[in-house]
């Protein structure tokens, strides 16, 4: 992380070549330069414009899977972000400082803009937050803990707003569930054959029966 955020910060110093969302303006503007000096609202900008979210608020343990994967996303060192940027979120969730993201907004594949904007909010001290089970301004919440607001550096809107975190939050934690499920739905289907005292004889019904997938064998033999 602070190799890549390090050469971006020297490369803007050495050179005004335009790069994309960095030191232009985004989407029909990207042909539009961006003065230096403001460069840092640059991206402020970008993270507000996107938290236009609506709906109820998700629940609290899919904010806590987005702080996760979003922080994973950026310990790989691609994305030249500030390490202390990246703290903040790991102290967001260590503290459960949970930003209040909406249901809709998301983009899909083109990105989970809107959701990961709410979650990028308490970053500049702007949004709300779910801190000790209270709902709060982050502002308040900021002064609270005895954080303050940080500054993003050029890219880190960007960075904090590309991604499909939110989407694959719901994923991981809907695999969790299928999974435990199907793990039940075995130790019950076993407690049942052994309370009804069924044989080894009824076990070939539970094997592959021409299904192309291994899921079926490994229950059987489960149930054996």
């Amino acid at each position: 992380m602070k190799r890549s955020h390090t050469y971006l910060s020297d490369r803007l110093k050495k050179s005004d070549a335009p790069i994309y969302g960095i030191n232009t303006g985004f989407g029909s503007l990207y042909d539009k330069s961006i003065a230096k000096k403001d460069l840092q609202q640059l991206q402020k900008n970008l993270v507000m414009s996107h938290a236009c979210g609506s709906g109820d608020p998700v629940p609290p343990e899919i904010v806590r899977a987005m702080l996760v994967l979003k922080v994973q996303n950026m310990a790989f060192g691609h994305s030249a972000v500030a390490p202390a940027t990246v703290q903040r979120l790991i102290d967001m969730y260590n503290t459960d400082m949970l930003p209040v993201v909406y249901e809709r907004g998301s983009l899909g594949a083109s990105g989970d803009l809107a959701p990961l904007a709410h979650l990028s909010l308490p970053l500049l001290g702007l949004g709300e937050v779910v801190l000790a089970g209270k709902r709060m301004t982050s502002a308040a919440a900021l002064k609270k803990m005895g954080w303050k607001p940080l500054e993003l550096g050029p890219k880190e809107g960007l960075a904090l707003l590309n991604g499909t975190q939110f989407m694959n939050a719901y994923a991981s934690l809907l695999t969790l569930k299928a999974t435990r499920l199907a793990q039940l739905a075995d130790v019950i289907a076993c407690t049942f054959a052994r309370c009804l005292r069924w044989t080894d004889r009824t076990v070939p019904s539970f094997g592959p029966c021409g299904a192309p997938t291994s899921g079926t064998g490994r229950g059987g033999s489960a149930h054996a």
